[in-house]
């Protein structure tokens, strides 16, 4: 499998299990599964709500001396409501607390959005917190300090465009380790990867298969399946391979890490599979091909009247 590196030398598996949308009661078994076959990557983020459960998969795993806590890249995300600078740290020690972690690989702020701090999700423009009254520069000089402290590895950020990463470095020594995106066939992102591959920021794709189990009120209506596409499948037949390893595979091969989720014991094994194949030339022009810049996670519901978060991707 590829690894992603960084400038210290540390390496990260390039496929993940991903733990969004895990429902309690089944992600801890899926975690177990996933580093007990062979996963070194698990993402995670407190917005999920299910840390804790997985903080007790791997205090059994970890526990048990097999596999140790320093072969597994653990990511986690400082949720919107937790910017300021007074809320950041103490934000970050309660993941710690929850995955009964003393350190995470990875810590990445979860969105370019505040909230304030009793909101969990806004229902109203009032619930935000504007970047001239929390300056992304405020919360990343904490994540910085967090780094300093020993307490993460590394830092970066996920759902950044590029004019939000450059308005992020003109204020910083210390530049993103990571952008964790949306990122697919049908959402290539070429110019964000360029950006991030000059900049020394390696990229993590999040919904690579689709999102196909968002909840309704997050989906568009009749928005097309990538595991339904018909080159994808026409690719994985002649590859013998499942549509879901041929997103796998697509992303790992372009160099990015990626991140499904699943909670079925089978598939979770499947995804990771997706390492030993290669595709050829004439595969990725076909794929390359379907990039109509479609957004399954759109951030509309960040946007709300009377705030300032239109169309924060900036696309």
């Amino acid at each position: 499998m590829k690894t992603l590196k960084f400038e210290n030398g540390d390496q990260m598996d390039a496929i993940g299990l991903g733990t969004w949308k895990s429902e309690k009661g089944e992600v801890a078994k899926a975690v177990k599964v996933a580093l007990n076959n062979g996963y070194k990557h698990i993402d995670c983020a407190a917005t999920y709500g299910n840390e804790a459960e997985v903080g007790e998969a791997f205090a059994e795993v970890f526990g048990k001396g097999d596999i140790r806590r320093e072969d597994v890249w653990v990511t986690s995300k400082l949720w919107n409501n937790a910017h300021k600078k007074e809320d950041v740290i103490p934000a970050l020690k309660q993941t710690l607390k929850d995955l009964q972690l003393d350190y995470l690989d990875l810590y990445l702020i979860h969105w370019p959005v505040a909230f304030k701090p009793e909101v969990s999700f806004p229902e109203k423009a009032d619930d935000f917190l504007s970047l001239e009254e929390v300056p992304l520069i405020e919360t990343w000089k904490e994540m910085v300090k967090a780094k300093e402290q020993g307490l993460v590895k590394h830092i970066g950020v996920s759902n950044f465009s590029i004019e939000k990463l450059e308005e992020l470095m003109k204020d910083t020594d210390h530049a993103p380790e990571m952008n964790q995106v949306e990122l697919h066939p049908y959402l290539q992102q070429d110019k964000l990867l360029e950006f991030c591959s000059k900049n020394g920021i390696n990229v993590t794709a999040y919904s690579p298969l689709g999102s196909g189990d968002r909840s309704d009120e997050m989906k568009a209506d009749n928005e097309p399946s990538l595991l339904e596409n018909p080159v994808i499948n026409k690719i994985a037949k002649k590859h013998g391979a499942s549509a879901g390893q041929i997103l796998i595979k697509w992303s790992e091969q372009r160099g990015t890490a990626v991140i499904p989720k699943s909670t079925n014991e089978g598939r979770i094994k499947e995804n990771l599979q997706s390492a030993g194949f290669q595709l050829d030339e004439e595969d990725l022009k076909q794929i390359a091909d379907l990039d109509d810049h479609f957004r399954y996670v759109t951030g509309k519901f960040f946007e709300m009247e009377g705030n300032s978060y239109e169309n924060i991707y900036n696309d």
